[in-house]
């Protein structure tokens, strides 16, 4: 084992032993580990402790930088989607995972798209901004 599958290898154990669902994750930049953590929903009680968000927020922090596009994580699992999104938002180039996910997960949340005056004022309100900053 290398020293990120020792430090992934280490974080999950603890999650185990809190009866947390055993995922590490961390983040190099450069070949150096900046940010490392293991899931922590259950004992917070926030559906957001993914390891790989919680890996993210330490490296944002600690770069000071919400751009992470020079560095790579490292996961023991596969990303689920919601984590996927927030790793292309914040621009991770490569994503190194050792597991997949056999759990099939059966999405029952519905997207309405609301088309009223107000989506016509939103969109507006985005377009303005984005062509302000570019």
């Amino acid at each position: 084992m290398n020293n990120i599958e020792q430090e992934l290898y280490k974080l999950s154990l603890k999650a185990y032993k809190k009866n947390e669902v055993p995922v590490a994750a961390l983040i190099t930049c450069n070949n150096k580990i900046i940010s490392k953590a293991y899931n922590s929903r259950k004992s917070t009680s926030n559906p957001l402790n993914h390891a790989e968000i919680k890996a993210i927020l330490k490296a944002t922090k600690r770069l000071k930088d919400w751009r992470l596009d020079d560095c790579d994580l490292y996961v023991t699992l596969i990303p689920c989607h919601m984590c996927l999104e927030i790793i292309k938002e914040v621009r991770i180039k490569n994503v190194y995972y050792y597991c997949d996910n056999l759990k099939n997960i059966n999405l029952k949340t519905n997207l309405i798209k609301i088309d009223n005056l107000y989506s016509i004022k939103n969109s507006e309100l985005l377009t303005n901004f984005f062509k302000k900053i570019r």
